[in-house]
């Protein structure tokens, strides 16, 4: 026998007389905290774009590595094992920029 395993699935409690309050109450008991009313949401969202300029942000600088190169091309920070070539002024190219 075939089986359709991208058909949907129902489990046997699940029966499609359930009312739509039975529904939410049944998923109020699996979720408790799934019903947050928008008013209880905080208030002081951070959106894309806001303003952070009197923010500051600390992040420790590691200085080039014996075993690193920039690529020429992508400017990206790479291991030795992938540098596989050189531009024509003898700038390093990694393996992903090399044609």
């Amino acid at each position: 026998m075939a089986t359709d395993y991208d058909a949907p699935r129902r489990s046997d409690e699940t029966e499609s007389t359930d009312s739509l309050e039975e529904l939410q109450d049944r998923r109020d008991q699996r979720f408790p905290g799934a019903a947050v009313d928008e008013a209880e949401e905080p208030e002081s969202v951070e959106l894309p774009g806001a303003d952070l300029s009197n923010e500051e942000l600390t992040v420790p600088v590691v200085p080039p590595q014996p075993d690193e190169f920039v690529c020429a091309r992508c400017f990206m920070v790479h291991h030795r094992s992938q540098l596989v070539g050189q531009t024509a002024d003898g700038q390093p190219v990694c393996r992903d920029c090399l044609p």
